[in-house]
């Protein structure tokens, strides 16, 4: 799964560097792999990584601490204790936002918040989301309704996450289009799935 992760964190890099992004969130950043991949990457002017938990927070000030201590340093790079659940009025506008495995950390009943704080309130042009595919799951050696991860609050089958996606996109002038991470299998698709939102004008 590690290996897995490292080419989530480079399909979702690609993804932000071919739109032309200049001001990035990353909203869930972790310990901040995805943000230490675009700080190494001078097209990117301003990197936010966004975070709830303390203990990855501080992980990622550590690892990043070289850009965190030089602020004539570009990219320019900010860390924000918070959630994607709550409302972040100083982080609209965005060129571009990543979610890589981190929506199926929220509670369902929270989906709707994450809708209106990230695609209306935020409403960066372009988001890219990465989460699981379940249907993977028994090729992971996973029994049934058994998660990935002991933190996961649910995990989607395709039909579900882009029933979901589809409908926010409708709700919030976006076009999404879907993708997979990892080798496919025929049947089951990809081990991880994506989600590519574009705001329309």
């Amino acid at each position: 799964m590690t290996s897995l992760h490292e080419q989530r964190l480079d399909c979702v890099y690609r993804q932000l560097k071919a739109a032309g992004a200049r001001r990035v969130l990353d909203l869930g950043c972790g310990s901040g792999a995805l943000l230490a991949r675009l700080l190494n990457d001078t097209q990117f002017e301003e990197v936010v990584g966004l975070e709830a938990s303390g203990l990855s927070l501080a992980t990622a000030r550590s690892m990043l601490g070289p850009w965190l201590a030089n602020e004539r340093q570009r990219p320019g790079l900010t860390l924000v204790r918070g959630s994607y659940t709550e409302s972040q009025r100083d982080l609209a506008g965005f060129d571009a936002a990543a979610m890589v495995e981190t929506i199926e950390h929220v509670k369902p009943h929270q989906l709707s918040l994450v809708e209106r704080c990230v695609f209306t309130e935020m409403a960066p042009r372009l988001l890219v989301m990465t989460t699981p595919n379940r249907e993977y799951n028994p090729l992971l050696g996973l029994g049934p309704g058994e998660f990935r991860e002991q933190d996961h609050k649910f995990e989607w089958d395709r039909a579900k996450f882009a029933f979901w996606c589809k409908g926010i996109a409708s709700r919030n002038r976006y076009s999404v289009q879907f993708g997979g991470i990892g080798e496919a299998d025929p049947e089951l698709g990809a081990p991880t799935q994506t989600a590519v939102f574009r705001r329309l004008y």
